[in-house]
């Protein structure tokens, strides 16, 4: 695929739906209560997290923390949002660091 770089921004065709991301895997704990998961991208306070699904359930003893460390669980539910979840970086309460090789594909 063919790109364009102006002033060292990288910039793509405009149908890059077979582009993948490849930001690092997070949880992102959102205001309100959403908890998600996926690929974060950041530019300035504008958020997309790719291949993103909500954790309804985290299915742990201990919270996030385990999922950090363990990945989904038997009883964690997952429901994907096939596609880009989009957000204010305002509206970020924490972001955790979880291992790609656990989570994708989910």
């Amino acid at each position: 695929m063919e790109t364009i770089e102006v002033n060292g921004k990288t910039y793509y065709p405009e149908n890059p739906g077979n582009v993948e991301f490849s930001g690092e895997w997070k949880i992102v704990v959102l205001q309100r209560g959403w908890v998600v998961v996926g690929k974060l991208e950041r530019e300035g306070t504008q958020c997309k997290l790719h291949q993103a699904s909500v954790i309804r359930n985290w299915g742990t003893k201990k919270g996030l923390g385990e999922l950090v460390e363990k990945g989904p669980q038997k009883d964690t539910i997952l429901d994907p949002c096939n596609g880009v979840v989009e957000f204010d970086y305002l509206t970020v309460v924490l972001t955790l660091s979880v291992d790609e090789k656990k989570w994708a594909p989910l």
